[in-house]
């Protein structure tokens, strides 16, 4: 009894190019749902670029988890605002800011963009 086995197949190669094409869609998705351009940026001063004279009134913007404080007295965000306002002779005054050391960055974030859009162009933040 003899079996007949059939001739071996030459191996095929695998086509490189559906692996290729992936690749190519899947670069061109990634470069297109990437967000290009630049983030928001938040101007800043260093406490000790300051000017040697302080001009006015104090104002310490304490920024702690759960409230703010100017110069020691603690309030909500509006009557920051508003008490930072009979503080300031202009806009550009200098405004001091103390996060606490447990202050999440997001708050002073949030802190910061508030006084800029109140109008308060100099901000300088002081380590906590």
């Amino acid at each position: 009894m003899s079996f007949a086995f059939a001739s071996p197949r030459t191996r095929r190669k695998p086509s490189l190019t559906p692996m290729i094409d992936v690749v190519f869609l899947l670069l061109v998705f990634f470069m297109l749902a990437a967000r290009f351009g630049q983030d928001g940026a938040l101007n800043l001063s260093s406490a000790t670029q300051g000017a040697t004279e302080w001009p006015g009134l104090p104002r310490l913007v304490d920024i702690r988890q759960n409230e703010l404080a100017v110069n020691g007295v603690a309030m909500d965000m509006g009557a920051l605002i508003q008490t930072l306002n009979g503080l300031m002779d202009t806009p550009a005054d200098p405004i001091i800011l103390r996060p606490d050391t447990v202050t999440e960055l997001q708050r002073l974030v949030d802190v910061m963009q508030a006084l800029e859009t109140a109008g308060f162009a100099n901000l300088i933040l002081a380590a906590p």
